[in-house]
């Protein structure tokens, strides 16, 4: 496989996966961290510095663009992981809740930089469609693997070393990201020349405005309120059919997500056998349309009277839609963005995915103990966006040979 012999993508690839390492296991450890210090209001902390990553990731995606703009995308990288590495360096010196939320929002904020700038160095080194398909794969793969990996790779740690160690073990994820980013710093070449007489906002902004003033990606857009609400129910549904709705005990939650992740790690890798022969477009849909029936399924289960074997099918499906979902984005960005513009595109697809999370968490959070209401109103909010993103797709476009950086046309 030609992917195989790129010494760039594979480089950049084990970067990925060591960085993914790291804030997996800095995810467990600042749990550990929040669990010690805020004792009985520890579920109150953990909420209150998940909204705040919600927040980073949203906001200061954007902002961290402009600001590294003119800096080679090699040294953003390896500059967002040295942020990263200082921080776990502090986290064994915090005595107070306060302190964790700012180092959460610090944490978030270099990985809202590091993100977005990965994913926009991956295709001017993965040149040819087909391989750019296989690396979009490959990297959903890294985020299957490592949310698998990550809390048993803690829980093991946990039964050899301190809690503490585990924030040795992830500055040592952030330490190896970075030196394999280094390892091909000349390669990635220097940064795109910035529009330095743009004013800082319209500079931060430009990747939205972008998004917003073209229907291929409008409808991205409407794709990920789609995902976001099929994700929903698995991240705060799971806990309470587990142990209200079924009283199932919590060694059912860990099969439960696992169902969920191994769907989608298993379209990520059968994707890129079907990708030569499906558009983006295409993805993306049958990824909503899947999802939508796997809520409807949820909902239909909770009216014939829920049960464990129905849970696990159903967020295994849940998997392959959000799978679908998320691999067509970066290929459709790819294919509808030149060089100028891929990156900013990038950065308003990081904020804008997760911008839908802070509407569907808190609607899913709301509705968790209201039966089959609950995955009813996630299902209209899928509709919506799916109806949404269906419309704004409904004329058909040629679609761009992918990575030859022609810009795409204002009215695509």
């Amino acid at each position: 496989m030609p992917l195989l012999h790129n010494h760039l993508f594979r480089r950049l690839y084990a970067a990925q996966v060591a960085s993914l390492l790291g804030s997996g296991l800095l995810t467990v450890a600042l749990a550990l961290l929040a669990a010690r210090l805020a004792g009985d209001d520890a579920g109150v902390v953990l909420g209150t510095a998940l909204t705040i990553k919600m927040v980073a990731y949203v906001g200061m995606a954007p902002v961290m663009r402009a600001a590294c703009e003119r800096f080679p995308r090699a040294t953003v990288l390896i500059g967002a992981d040295a942020v990263r590495l200082a921080m776990v360096a502090a986290l064994p010196l915090v005595t107070q809740v306060w302190q964790v939320y700012v180092l959460v929002f610090a944490l978030q904020t270099a990985s809202a930089t590091f993100t977005p700038t990965f994913t926009a160095t991956i295709p001017t080194v993965v040149p040819h469609r087909d391989d750019y398909t296989r690396a979009v794969a490959a990297s959903r793969i890294a985020y299957d693997l490592e949310a698998l990996a990550s809390p048993m790779l803690a829980a093991a740690l946990l039964f050899t070393v301190p809690p503490s160690g585990i924030f040795l073990v992830a500055a040592t994820g952030f330490a190896a990201s970075a030196l394999l980013v280094g390892s091909v710093r000349t390669a990635l070449g220097t940064a795109t020349p910035a529009a330095g007489s743009a004013p800082f906002h319209r500079r931060a902004t430009a990747g939205l405005r972008i998004m917003f003033s073209r229907s291929t990606f409008r409808g991205l857009i409407a794709i990920n309120l789609c995902c976001a609400a099929v994700t929903a129910p698995v991240m705060v549904y799971s806990v309470v059919y587990v142990d209200t709705e079924l009283d199932l005990g919590a060694g059912a939650l860990a099969p439960l997500l696992a169902a969920c992740g191994v769907g989608s790690l298993c379209t990520a890798i059968l994707l890129p056998m079907a990708g030569r022969y499906i558009t983006p477009r295409s993805t993306a849909l049958a990824g909503a349309v899947i999802g939508c029936g796997a809520l409807l399924a949820t909902t239909t289960a909770h009216l014939a009277g829920l049960t464990y074997p129905a849970l696990l099918a159903v967020w295994f499906v849940i998997g392959i839609a959000t799978s679908l979902m998320n691999t067509s984005a970066p290929r459709l960005i790819a294919d509808h963005t030149d060089a100028g513009s891929a990156a900013d595109v990038f950065t308003a697809q990081f904020s804008a995915s997760h911008a839908a999370f802070l509407i569907t968490y808190p609607l899913a959070g709301v509705t968790a103990t209201h039966g089959a209401a609950g995955p009813a109103t996630l299902l209209t909010v899928a509709l919506t966006g799916l109806t949404c993103a269906a419309l704004a797709w409904h004329t058909p476009v040629g679609t761009r040979a992918a990575h030859q950086r022609a810009p795409a046309p204002s009215t695509a």
